[in-house]
């Protein structure tokens, strides 16, 4: 079989094994949803139970008593959570391992087929939009890894693994181009620097957009309302507000707090500014040593400048200003829109002086 035959045979390998770690991500979720949302159930039942007792003489009214058993029943069950045998609060250490062991799996059936596209190629497989897709998928699930290595979060499992499930299907069906040698303008070793610190910048992007999802989903829980759509006085209360903050949702409580949330997220979206930064610079000498210019206002020079603009901003006003939670989250929800845009949007909709043959 030709080492690009194969290359493919292994990239669909690797979305087989992100969509089990996938599953196994969403049952172990499933269960700490379950274990979080059982004190509740208790309260609610301690309550019925309490307004079914008649009113004696002396004791509180019946709706006093209910309020009473409801306060009793969550302290106690806030007291003891629900603890599996390996000690997790309403963990399944089983899905758990299976979706931390498939998720590695597809790590490395990923770099092989990526390899093995190079080997094909006959260069380094970074030239168009489908290796794009492969090599950023690679470098997502690749930090979600060695996020897990302390603790797994199950939220950013699902989210990541699901993203990278997406990104592989569409790269395989709509993106995917034969190997094959590159124009003379590429074929230079930026290729590997400019092209791979930008795929390593949104691979980092993407597991920190992630992380600001889950806080500020985390925060709104805590707060006990929405502040995502609805005012602070609002008459009206969002539809995401009351899902957030009703039993489905439990599961949030057993999450990191908001605030160490946002701290891993400000961290990731650091290391990825000075990447994306690095691509900035990268770029425009290659773009110097190419068209005898640093700058030509090219569609994806300007698009690569926009998010970089985003980021300073995010990393100005968080570190400056003082801004925190949802401000600083929706930012960052901003620069990684740009990246998108600059990666999908550019790439297929605007022609300029780094289109190269097809889908580039």
């Amino acid at each position: 079989m030709a080492p690009g035959d194969l290359s493919t045979l292994l990239v669909w390998a690797a979305a087989t094994a992100f969509t089990i770690a996938l599953f196994a991500y969403s049952v172990d979720l499933a269960r700490i949803a379950d274990a979080a949302a059982r004190p509740r159930q208790a309260a609610r039942t301690a309550a019925a139970a309490a307004a079914r007792v008649p009113a004696m003489a002396g004791a509180p009214t019946v709706g006093v008593a209910s309020e009473v058993a409801v306060a009793q029943a969550t302290r106690t069950s806030d007291a003891t959570p629900p603890t599996d045998a390996a000690g997790a609060v309403g963990r399944s250490a089983r899905a758990e391992g299976i979706a931390r062991a498939t998720g590695l799996l597809g790590v490395v059936l990923l770099f092989t087929g990526i390899a093995l596209r190079g080997v094909a190629a006959g260069r380094w497989p970074t030239a168009n939009m489908y290796e794009f897709t492969l090599v950023g998928t690679f470098v997502v699930t690749g930090v979600l890894a060695l996020l897990h290595r302390r603790r797994a979060i199950a939220f950013l499992g699902v989210v990541v693994m699901g993203m990278a499930v997406l990104a592989l299907v569409l790269a395989l069906r709509v993106l995917y181009i034969r190997a094959d040698a590159v124009q003379p303008a590429l074929q230079s070793y930026w290729l590997v620097i400019h092209v791979g610190v930008a795929i390593a910048a949104t691979g980092v992007f993407t597991v920190a957009f992630a992380t600001s999802v889950l806080q500020v989903l985390s925060a709104a829980r805590s707060e006990g309302r929405s502040r995502l759509l609805a005012p602070r006085s609002g008459r009206l209360r969002s539809l995401t507000g009351r899902r957030v903050t009703g039993p489905r949702f439990a599961w949030l409580e057993q999450m990191p707090g908001a605030a160490r949330l946002e701290a891993l997220s400000f961290r990731l979206n650091a290391v990825g500014f000075v990447l994306w930064t690095l691509t900035l610079i990268g770029g425009s000498i290659w773009a110097e040593e190419a068209w005898g210019r640093y700058w030509n206002w090219d569609p994806k020079e300007v698009g690569t400048f926009v998010a970089w603009v985003v980021y300073a901003a995010y990393l100005h006003a968080r570190t400056t200003r003082g801004w925190s939670g949802r401000r600083a989250a929706y930012l960052v929800f901003a620069g990684y829109a740009a990246v998108l845009a600059n990666f999908t949007v550019v790439n297929l909709f605007f022609s300029g002086l780094h289109s190269y043959g097809g889908i580039g």
